[in-house]
């Protein structure tokens, strides 16, 4: 059977991206989004996700280009002179490996995250990072500690099988999946061993900011059994701190596009988020499959 989860990240960056994130969930195939709890727009994303109880929400933990949850001043080796996290994920990566007193604060704000997640009151259905940062050992660790204490169940391991993208496109490299393979190759062994479930795989990383209709429905049609993940960038516009050249009304479009909502119809795609699969305490809302003239939606 074909599970298919279609998730938006950046969910609370900005207006732009909660419209989107409401459009696409209501209108097309979008069944969660990640949050970022202390990013402008967050107090707006939940508002909205409360008025979609379909809607699944999980959280985005942020690290980098960012604002934290706690004080900056009470993360002097996270922030930089502004109080915001940095943008080299390099020279983060090596300092939380390097600094004990970078780890402790990490910790904290890991937990903040969480914290700040629960305190909004909606159910947490997965957890996934910014720039997919959780990649880095120390986070991955941090993750998978602090997670289960509030509810976590399901975090994204980006593992994206090159087979599949071929037959959408042809010959295609993905240097982003070929670099950080050994790194989410570990992370899934230790969410295993944390009694934690991943997808079991994750497009995304090769057409980042970049998902057409053409490739989003080419992806639908090649899946194979199993659960399989897309995530996209979906936004109405380029807003304050969007990354430069992603084509976010594009990522929305395809979302709800006639021709990506027949091919889930078509290929009898079960759709959900984390929770409608591995959970049985959703029995209530399972994901109902596409097929006939159902839209591919709960909202």
């Amino acid at each position: 059977m074909k599970r298919l989860i279609v998730t938006a990240d950046d969910f609370g960056a900005a207006p732009e991206v909660n419209e989107a994130v409401e459009a696409a969930h209501r209108g097309g195939i979008l069944t969660p989004a990640s949050l970022m709890v202390a990013a402008p727009a967050a107090a707006d994303a939940i508002a909205r996700a409360r008025r979609l109880p379909s809607l699944r929400v999980g959280l985005h933990v942020v690290l980098l280009e960012g604002r934290p949850v706690l004080p900056a001043a009470a993360l002097p080796h996270l922030t930089d002179a502004a109080g915001l996290f940095p943008a080299n994920a390099a020279a983060l990566g090596l300092r939380l490996v390097a600094s004990r007193a970078a780890r402790r604060e990490l910790a904290a704000e890991i937990t903040a995250q969480f914290a700040a997640f629960s305190d909004s009151g909606l159910t947490l259905d997965h957890c996934n990072a910014h720039r997919h940062f959780h990649l880095h050992p120390v986070i991955g660790e941090l993750v998978a500690q602090v997670g289960p204490r509030f509810g976590l169940h399901a975090v994204r391991v980006p593992l994206e099988p090159a087979a599949v993208l071929r037959k959408v496109a042809g010959r295609t490299v993905s240097p982003l999946a070929a670099l950080t393979l050994p790194f989410a190759l570990r992370l899934r062994s230790r969410l295993a061993t944390a009694g934690l479930i991943a997808p079991d795989r994750v497009f995304g990383l090769r057409w980042s900011g970049h998902m057409t209709r053409e490739r989003l429905a080419g992806l639908i049609r090649y899946l194979p059994d199993g659960l399989s993940e897309i995530y996209l960038h979906p936004a109405t516009s380029a807003y304050p701190g969007s990354a430069h050249g992603y084509r976010y009304r594009e990522e929305l479009e395809a979302l709800v596009a006639p021709e990506v909502i027949a091919a889930a119809r078509d290929c009898g795609v079960r759709l959900g988020g984390c929770a409608d699969f591995f959970s049985s305490e959703t029995a209530a809302a399972r994901p109902a499959a596409v097929h006939g003239g159902e839209a591919p939606h709960r909202a």
